[in-house]
């Protein structure tokens, strides 16, 4: 029998994310068909965030738009917004490092930026991003 997880990403990405990491993501996505190239496919065999027929309340969400963000009286800037709650079966917890990892060089602010859970428990592990990187995740 497989564990099941509420996965949760929440975080700003730098308006200057790469072309290429936004086509990764959009893959992960299912808004793209064709793998992009040079996205590793041992690392990321498939797409991992699909949405599906979801038990959690609310269903799955995804988000991938560009916003704007902190306008000031010198002008304002704009980010890349991702947000994406999903219901993950245990195999697909295998690769979530891979994502993490193609993600923390863009995340604008440290800290939290998601988490995952069992679907029956109440203890959350956050994905904290810092420096460009993240603390890996136990589970």
């Amino acid at each position: 029998m497989s564990d099941h997880y509420e996965v949760v990403f929440s975080c700003f990405l730098s308006a200057d994310t790469p072309a290429s990491v936004l086509r990764a993501l959009r893959w992960h996505m299912g808004m793209e068909d064709e793998r992009p190239e040079g996205l590793d496919a041992e690392d990321h065999p498939y797409p991992s965030l699909l949405p599906g027929s979801s038990p959690l309340p609310g269903g799955d969400t995804l988000s991938l738009r560009r916003t704007a963000q902190q306008f000031t009286e010198s002008g304002g800037g704009f980010v890349w917004e991702l947000f994406a709650r999903l219901y993950w079966v245990d195999d697909l917890t295998l690769h979530l490092d891979a994502l993490l990892k193609l993600i923390a060089p863009h995340v604008v602010y440290q800290g939290y930026g998601g988490h995952i859970r069992d679907e029956y428990d109440t203890d959350v592990k956050s994905f904290n991003f810092h420096d460009g990187t993240y603390d890996r995740v136990r589970l």
